[in-house]
């Protein structure tokens, strides 16, 4: 699997603009992302997270995401992506469940590389 910003960047043919898509959809990997990486580790969500994004306005974008466990237990993602309006952009999750760190890596889901 991609990195998930990879999914935010989309190039246009003859144009050297880039055009992102919307934060939705990058909540939406994000989101699935963590149920994913969670349930691989044997924990277990009510619902799925609740996630924001927040642009910097520059090639940085922020991911906050909210949860709880099975069990009642906070769930918390923080993630960042810089240079985020390019092919390569340079990511970073953090997943804490109860304040304690069970995730920081440089994606998430099917397919991601386990090594930060």
């Amino acid at each position: 699997m991609l990195p998930l910003v990879a999914v935010l960047v989309l190039a246009l043919p003859g144009c050297k603009v880039m055009q992102r898509i919307s934060d939705g959809s990058y909540n939406n990997a994000v989101t699935d992302g963590v149920a994913t990486e969670l349930r691989d580790r044997g924990i277990e969500l009510r619902a799925r997270p609740h996630c924001e994004t927040r642009d910097s306005g520059s090639s940085v974008v922020h991911v906050e995401c909210t949860a709880e466990t099975s069990t009642g237990e906070p769930v918390a993602v923080r993630g960042v992506a810089a240079d985020a309006d390019t092919a390569r952009p340079r990511e970073n999750y953090v997943v804490t469940v109860a304040g304690r760190q069970v995730l920081n890596q440089h994606c998430l889901g099917d397919g991601c590389g386990r090594s930060p």
